[in-house]
C-alpha cells in the first residue's frame, strides 16, 4: 500500500502542478524577466554615464559649473579673521543644522566637527536640534553647546516639546527662527557625520557662483566599514549608489535624491519648494523631488567626503532599510500624479522621475530581487513544466553583478557574500516597498539608527560572522528569515533528489544565508561591541 500511496501523492501533485502551479509560475517567470530587463537597461545607462562621461571624459563638477574660491581664501588670508578691507562680507551666511535624538555616543563628534568648520565666525551659525527624550542626554548636549559658546562659537541649542514629524519636523522648526531665515545656505549633518574643516570652502562656491543650483551633495565615507562582514557589504552598496546613481543623476539630469545629510541647500530653494514635509519617512527625497519640479538643479561632488557611521547590528540595518525603502515607495504613491501633471519641467525629466528614479529603482528593484531569486527560481526547481531562459537566469544577473563589481574593484572577493546578503535583505525591502506603496499601518514607522561614535576606533576583534552566546541567541532569532530558509531547503532538496535543473547548488547557498541571518550570526551583538 505504501508504494501505491506514494504514487497517488505523486500523481495528485503532478496534476495540481500542471493545472494551477505551472501557469501561475510561468506568468511570474515572464514578469520577472521583464523587470530584470528593465533593471539591466537602467543599470547599464547609469554605469555608462558615470564611467564614460564623468571618469573617462573627466567632466568633473568644476568643469561643468563655475567654481572659484571664496574671496580672502583665494588670497591666502585667514578666513576666520579676514582683513578689515573685506570684513568677511563676501562670505554668505551659513546655517549648520545638526538634528539629533538621544545621540549620546556621537553628539560630541558632530558638534565638534561643525564648530571647527572654516568660515568667518560672524557668518556662520551652528544649530543643534535636539529631540532627545532622555533628560540626561539632553543635559549633556546642552552643556556641550554651552562649552562651545564659551569659545565664541555662535551655536544655538534648540529643543521642541514634541517629536512631531521626527527629523523633518525638527528641521522645519529650526528654520522658523529669525536668525535661520537670515542665512543664505543651510548645511545639514546627521549626528554621526563629521565634516572636514574645509567642507564649506569646497561646497559653497558652487552655490555662490551658480544661482540655478539648489543643492550640493557630498559623498559619505565610513569610519566603521571594516567592523564586520555586514558593514563591508553595506559599503559596497553605498559606494555603488554614490559612484553610479548620484553621479549619473547629477551629470545627466542635474537631479538626484538628497541623501538627508552631508549636503548644502540654498534657503530660497527650500522655501520656494514648500519647506520640509513629514508626510513620509524620506523627507530628504520629498524636498529634492519638489525642488526638482521647480526647476532647481542639484550637484553631486564625489571628491568631497564626509565621515559617517554604518549600522553594525542586523536589527538596526533592517530598520534603516525599511525606512528608506518604504518612504521612497510611499512618496511615489503621493507624488506620482503631481509629477505627471507638472507643467514646469520637460517630458524627459518627468520620464526620468517617474520611470527611472521611482518605478525601476524604488519599486521594481526590491520586488524583483525577492520574487526572482527567492521565490521563482526555487519553486521552478519543483515544477519541471516551467523553464527559465538562460539569459534571464544567468546572463542578466551576471551583467548587473559585473557592473557593480567594476565600481568596487577592491571588494571583488566579497561579491558572493554581497549577492547572498542582498537577496536576504530583498525580503525586507520588498515588504517595505509594498507597505509604502499601499500605505499600510507601518508606512510611517521611524526608528533612529543606533550609533557608537568613538567606540569604532577601539579594537573589538569582531569576526566576519560573529556567533552569539546562548542567552543572547533567543533575542536574535528572526522567524521570517528562518521560514524562507525552510522553504528554500525543501526546494533545493526536491531538485537534488527528483529534479534535473541543478538549481539546488544556488538554492542551498541562499538557504544557508537565510539561516545565518535568521539566527543572528551577522553584524555585531550591539553596535560595534
Amino acid at each position: 500500500m505504501a508504494p501505491l500511496g506514494a504514487d497517488t501523492v505523486a500523481t495528485a501533485w503532478a496534476a495540481l502542478r500542471a493545472r494551477a502551479v505551472a501557469p501561475a509560475l510561468r506568468a511570474a517567470v515572464w514578469a520577472s524577466l521583464a523587470m530584470s530587463s528593465m533593471l539591466l537597461v537602467e543599470a547599464a545607462c547609469m554605469s555608462l554615464i558615470s564611467l564614460v562621461a564623468v571618469r573617462l571624459l573627466r567632466r568633473r563638477p568644476e568643469r561643468r559649473y563655475k567654481w572659484e574660491p571664496m574671496a580672502g581664501a583665494a588670497a591666502g588670508c585667514d578666513v576666520e579673521d579676514p582683513p578689515a578691507s573685506t570684513d568677511g562680507r563676501e562670505f554668505p551666511r551659513v546655517l549648520v543644522q545638526i538634528p539629533m535624538y538621544n545621540e549620546k555616543e556621537v553628539y560630541k563628534l558632530s558638534i565638534g566637527a561643525a564648530c571647527a568648520l572654516t568660515w568667518p565666525p560672524d557668518r556662520i551659525i551652528i544649530q543643534v536640534l535636539d529631540d532627545s527624550t532622555d533628560p540626561i542626554i539632553k543635559e549633556l548636549v546642552e552643556l556641550e553647546c554651552q562649552d562651545w559658546a564659551s569659545k565664541k562659537i555662535d551655536i544655538k541649542y534648540e529643543v521642541r516639546n514634541n517629536r512631531k514629524g521626527y527629523k523633518a519636523g525638527a528641521l522645519k522648526k529650526g528654520m522658523e527662527h529669525v536668525y535661520a531665515q537670515q542665512c543664505d545656505f543651510i548645511a545639514i549633518f546627521d549626528a554621526d557625520f563629521q565634516p572636514e574643516s574645509d567642507f564649506l570652502l569646497k561646497t559653497t562656491p558652487f552655490l555662490v557662483h551658480n544661482p540655478e543650483i539648489a543643492l550640493v551633495q557630498a559623498r559619505w565615507e565610513f569610519v566603521n566599514y571594516d567592523v564586520c562582514l555586514m558593514t563591508r557589504i553595506q559599503k559596497m552598496s553605498l559606494d555603488y549608489h554614490f559612484k553610479v546613481e548620484q553621479e549619473s543623476g547629477s551629470f545627466m539630469h542635474a537631479f538626484f535624491g538628497f541623501n538627508g545629510t552631508a549636503g548644502v541647500w540654498r534657503v530660497s530653494a527650500i522655501n520656494q519648494s514648500g519647506g520640509w514635509k513629514d508626510r513620509t519617512t524620506v523627507e530628504d527625497m520629498d524636498l529634492a523631488v519638489r525642488a526638482g519640479l521647480k526647476g532647481w538643479k542639484f550637484l553631486y561632488v564625489g571628491d568631497i567626503r564626509v565621515k559617517s557611521e554604518l549600522p553594525s547590528t542586523f536589527k538596526a540595518y533592517r530598520h534603516q532599510q525599511h525606512r528608506w525603502t518604504c518612504g521612497a515607495a510611499n512618496l511615489f504613491r503621493k507624488m506620482g500624479w503631481e509629477i505627471a501633471t507638472n507643467k514646469g519641467v520637460s517630458i524627459w525629466k518627468k520620464y526620468h522621475l517617474l520611470y527611472s528614479f521611482f518605478f525601476v529603482r524604488r519599486i521594481i528593484a526590491p520586488i524583483l530581487t525577492f520574487l526572482l531569486y527567492c521565490v521563482v527560481i526555487p519553486l521552478s526547481a519543483m515544477v519541471p513544466e516551467v523553464t527559465i531562459p538562460v539569459w534571464g537566469l544567468v546572463y542578466i544577473p551576471t551583467a548587473i553583478t559585473i557592473m557593480n563589481a567594476i565600481r568596487n574593484p577592491r571588494s571583488l572577493h566579497l561579491m558572493p557574500f554581497w549577492i547572498l546578503f542582498e537577496n536576504v535583505m530583498s525580503m525586507h525591502r520588498m515588504r517595505a516597498a509594498l507597505t509604502g506603496l499601499l500605505e499600510t499601518a507601518h508606512a510611517n514607522d521611524w526608528v533612529v539608527t543606533e550609533k557608537v561614535g568613538d567606540l569604532v576606533n577601539d579594537d573589538h576583534n569582531v569576526p566576519l560572522l560573529e556567533p552569539l552566546k546562548p542567552t543572547e541567541r533567543a533575542e536574535r532569532i528572526y522567524i521570517p528569515e528562518l521560514s524562507l530558509a525552510l522553504y528554500l531547503l525543501i526546494c533545493a532538496s526536491y531538485d537534488f533528489v527528483f529534479g534535473s535543473q541543478t538549481y539546488y547548488m544556488y538554492i542551498y547557498l541562499q538557504a544557508f544565508a537565510f539561516v545565518v541571518l535568521g539566527f543572528g550570526f551577522v553584524g555585531t551583538k550591539t553596535p560595534c561591541s
